[in-house]
């Protein structure tokens, strides 16, 4: 099994161009994420899961992608907003990304490689896909968008050796 591509090039929601090097050495929750779609409600669930992990390694990862209903139409500035009025989000968040097709980001690239979906597939169903990384980069599992992010918690607290 191979480990995450940290140096992976990916845009902060402020519009600064970074890696994932920062993240190394704690247990990342990559989700692709929307505004306007039936799911959305989980982003409370995220930073609730956010708030109580954080001090011990859980970082959790938001891209924002369009491709599933046009269920992301703002800009990031937009999303912004909305992350932080509605569901108080302060987990890191970054520019809209296609998780799909002939423009996938690099790092969903990699994801769907290395984690796939039912029937074996790597094409993201719908919005609000996750995906837990160990702390050595290890790609642990793939989540259906309707899992719960509290139904993660036994599987997080497991990956950050929390008992």
């Amino acid at each position: 099994m191979t480990t995450l591509d940290y140096t992976v090039n990916v845009t902060t929601i402020t519009g600064s161009e970074t890696t994932l090097e920062s993240y190394k050495d704690q247990v990342l929750l990559i989700v692709n994420t929307a505004s306007k779609c039936g799911l959305t409600p989980q982003y409370k669930g995220l930073e609730a899961l956010y708030k109580r992990y954080k001090d011990q390694g859980l970082v959790i990862l938001g891209f924002p992608c369009n491709q599933f209903g046009s269920q992301e139409p703002g800009s990031e500035a937009e999303i912004t907003e909305f992350c932080e009025v509605n569901y108080g989000v302060t987990f890191p968040m970054f520019s809209k990304i296609d998780v799909n097709g002939d423009s996938t980001h690099p790092l969903y690239v990699q994801l769907k490689k290395e984690a796939k979906g039912v029937l074996n597939t790597q094409k993201i169903k719908w919005n609000f896909t996750k995906f837990l990384i160990a702390k050595d980069g290890t790609i642990l599992d793939r989540y259906a968008p309707t899992t719960k992010p509290e139904d993660l918690e036994q599987d997080i607290k497991k990956a950050l050796g929390v008992v």
